[in-house]
């Protein structure tokens, strides 16, 4: 890469300024190119329906070709929108993305002293992990402001149907709560347990009494561990859902 020829050709040489010049013309080549510039009619699709439409960006980078808006050469996946959000390539930013910021990486540790509602969620069968049977529910409360005064909605998801049920209850008691589902075994009647097999929720206090319905029903209810969201993680994901159309 650094050989010069001398005497009209006859001596090859090598020559360090001609070696140095030809490794900065092959580093210009090297490395991955941003696809940033070429592709700014993508950008602004996924610009446009990010804050127009409420679209995620997973959305904008598998819908722009699924429909046949662009190209797959015309896209970038959704790592590099991420990544142009991180380099500020984009005017969406960190905390527009409503499940980036609240992601916990923490390691989980399952206390000791925990206080105990009713059934560990480790006692629930295995098979209701693989999603095959209708009838088994996640429950949990969204919150508006912190005030006792504010309303609550109570929410219900089913793990295999998706099936999701919101209710607005007065407060977040125990009470409150149990009025609730006292409301929909009458709406239900005889179908109640058909429909609501078990019931996973976590171990707040509202939820104290929930497993008073083992009494009046079949209904068995499980309880999380304690800071585990992940263990009724198909109702939270609907709960961001109301959180990023319904805000606090």
């Amino acid at each position: 890469r650094g050989t010069v020829e001398l005497y009209h050709g006859k001596v090859k040489r090598y020559k360090a300024t001609q070696g140095h010049d030809a490794y900065q013309a092959h580093r210009k080549n090297c490395g991955h190119k941003s696809d940033f510039l070429r592709k700014t009619q993508f950008m602004r699709y996924v610009h446009k329906h990010f804050f127009k439409d409420g679209w995620s960006l997973d959305v904008c980078s598998n819908r722009a070709t699924a429909v046949g808006a662009f190209s797959s050469r015309d896209v970038v996946c959704t790592k590099t929108l991420y990544n142009y959000v991180d380099q500020g390539l984009l005017d969406i930013h960190n905390y527009d993305l409503p499940e980036k910021l609240k992601r916990n990486t923490k390691l989980h540790r399952i206390r000791k002293n925990k206080k105990k509602l009713g059934r560990s969620i480790e006692e629930r069968p295995k098979e209701i992990n693989k999603r095959n049977e209708f009838g088994h529910w996640e429950c949990d409360l969204v919150l508006g402001h912190k005030s006792k005064d504010d309303e609550v909605l109570l929410a219900l998801s089913e793990r295999m149907s998706r099936e999701f049920l919101i209710l607005r209850i007065p407060d977040k008691t125990s009470v409150s709560v149990m009025q609730a589902f006292k409301e929909l075994q009458r709406q239900y009647s005889e179908h109640w347990n058909d429909i609501f097999k078990t019931i996973t929720t976590d171990n707040g206090s509202e939820f104290a009494d929930l497993s008073n319905l083992e009494k009046a029903s079949n209904t068995l209810v499980y309880y999380a561990h304690p800071y585990t969201s992940c263990d009724k993680g198909t109702v939270e994901r609907h709960n961001g859902l109301i959180r990023r159309f319904i805000p606090k």
